[in-house]
């Protein structure tokens, strides 16, 4: 298993979120995207208040998103692959 503990994490294809929450509360910061707008939406409104500030939902995919190099530490890709 990964440590997730204040780590930034870019996860891809993160759907609705539910696999965002598993490590949400361990990182230092989540950004998670996925091309499905309605499945983003959904995270965003799920996305537990004291967690909000440490997660960034985004409608985008692997050919479009905009990213800073080294910016993260881990990459997740659980649906994606």
């Amino acid at each position: 298993m990964v440590d997730f503990h204040g780590k930034d994490v870019l996860e891809v294809g993160c759907s609705d979120g539910r696999m965002t929450w598993r490590f949400l509360d361990e990182a230092a910061s989540v950004l998670a995207f996925d091309p499905d707008e309605a499945a983003i939406a959904l995270a965003i409104q799920e996305t537990p208040v004291a967690l909000k500030d440490k997660v960034e939902f985004r409608v985008a995919d692997m050919t479009n998103i905009q990213l800073r190099p080294s910016a993260y530490d881990v990459g997740v890709f659980a649906w994606s692959i």
